[in-house]
Order: C-alpha cells, then structure tokens, then sequence
C-alpha cells in the first residue's frame, strides 16, 4: 500500500505540473543557524586580525575600525552571543527529551547522534568515489552533517572555554596554575584558526559546492526543499516517511522569490566573506 501511495502522489504531481515542496528546517532552527554563521563570521573577521596581528591587512583593518581593542570589544560580543545561542540549543534539546518525551533525540534514523549506518556510509562513500560500489543511501541527516554538528560542541567547549579563561583571566587564576593560562592562549588560537579553516573549507564544499548543490543550498535559509532533491539527497527518510503515512503532514509552500533572492544575497555574502577571510588565513600563515 505505500508504494502504491508514492506511485500515486508522483503521478498526481507530474499530471499537475506542479513541483511539491516539503519542510527540512523550522523558523527557529534556520534562526539559530542565522545566529550561529552570523557570529562565528564576526570570531573569524575579528579573531584573525588578532592572530596575525603584524598582517599589513589586520593592521589596515584595525586602522578601518577603529583599533584592536576595538576588534576585540566586537570578538567578545560575538563570542557571547553565540554562547548564549548555543546554551538555548542545549536547553531545546533537553526539553524536548525530558519535558516533552519526544523519541527519537538521542538515537535512531532522525537523531544527530551517530551509529554504525553512519559508518557503513562514510565506508560506502569512498568506495562509491573510487567506482568500488553504488552511492550510499542517506537518511535525514548524513555522516558529514553530524560531524559537523558536533564540532560545534566542540568548538564552545575548547574554543569557548580557552577564550572565557583569557576573557576571565583573575577569575580563573584563583584555580588554575599560571601555565594553564598560558596553554589557553595557545589553544585558544590554534583550535579558533582550525576551526576557520575547516568551516571556510570542508563545510562550504560539502554544504554548498557539491555538485548536487551547486552553486548554493538554500534549504537552511528558506527551510524547504523540492520533493525531487529530497528523494534524490535523503532518499530513505522519503521512503520510510512514506511507509509510516507522515509524507503529507511535511508538505510545505514553495518559498517565494523574495525568500530565495534573499536567501541567495545572505548565502553569496557569507561564502564570500569566508573565502576572503580564508585566503587571507593562508597568506598570513604561510606568509
């Protein structure tokens, strides 16, 4: 019975001509990610100016803004809000486990939490680049997308906490000893730089520059996607919401041209600003 309901729902949409979109990401979850690329752009525009501060271009941009203290004053205020996004995630998920009962958080085909299918995945992948098998099939979130997700955690626990110990630095020296203080300080800035480097480089190419996605994936700005690239990127979540009769309770309208202009100005702008902020790493580091 459901295949012979997805026969029937592809056919009424090509005798319609019309393409059905469904919903991937909600407000809020397109409004944290907003939140999240937004400040994680300030840490990097801000942050490398401090790192390779003898740069002609930090200088030049110090100059532009006023000073590095200033730069600083923008790093810390980016740095606090995102951490304050990041504990309101936090609090969501445990609140959807512990309040709500939700199933589904911590384990199984809709979790961000990894399994053995996400290791037989990352197997099948190179297997399938180097023409050794067929392409692996993906539910709701792939293995690089997980990976990705828990690198933020990551981030704010040796990231966050490395630039709060410096931010905080006599608080901190009430417990710390004074080489941990001054292994912070490296940590801070090595762990920031590959963090840079990483989003600037392998999360761009697998989000955005794929070539299922080129030249931008815009279902985190506009939150839906065309029921043909989700039965091509994640084809058993399609299939298995098929199977329990949940596909129609996902149906969403198609975003409008303003949303996707808007989504394409706002995407355009932060991949090239990465770019930018990644050639310049390069050079000053390598420089």
């Amino acid at each position: 019975m459901p295949e012979l309901e997805r026969v029937a729902m592809e056919n009424q949409e090509q005798a319609s001509g019309k393409t059905r979109y469904f919903l991937r990401f909600t407000s809020g979850q397109r409004y944290l990610h907003a939140v999240l690329f937004t400040t994680f752009l300030g840490l990097a525009a801000t942050g490398l100016p401090l790192r390779f501060s003898e740069s002609v271009w930090a200088r030049a941009f110090a100059r532009g803004v006023g000073g590095f203290g200033a730069i600083l004053f923008f790093h810390k205020l980016c740095a606090a809000v995102l951490t304050l996004a990041f504990l309101i995630h936090v609090k969501d998920i445990f609140t959807r486990k512990l309040v709500n009962r939700e199933k589904g958080i911590f384990w199984g085909p809709t979790s961000m939490v990894a399994n053995w299918k996400d290791a037989r995945d990352l197997i099948g992948h190179f297997k399938w680049f180097l023409g050794l098998g067929p392409r692996p099939r993906f539910e709701r979130y792939a293995y690089w997308e997980k990976f990705d997700y828990w690198a933020v955690f990551w981030g704010m626990v040796v990231i966050g906490f490395s630039g709060y110990a410096m931010w905080f630095a006599p608080f901190f020296a009430r417990f710390l000893p004074g080489w941990a203080l001054n292994a912070v300080l490296v940590i801070h800035s090595e762990e920031g730089l590959l963090a840079i480097l990483f989003i600037f480089s392998i999360h761009f190419v697998n989000t955005h520059l794929r070539p299922d996605s080129f030249p931008m994936d815009m279902v985190i700005f506009t939150g839906v996607e065309s029921e043909e690239e989700f039965k091509a990127k994640r084809p058993m979540e399609y299939e298995r919401l098929v199977r329990e009769g949940k596909l129609e309770k996902r149906l969403a309208e198609a975003p409008g041209s303003w949303q996707i202009n808007f989504s394409r100005v706002v995407g355009y702008t932060a991949i090239v600003i990465g770019m930018v902020l990644l050639v310049l790493t390069l050079t000053a580091y390598f420089g």
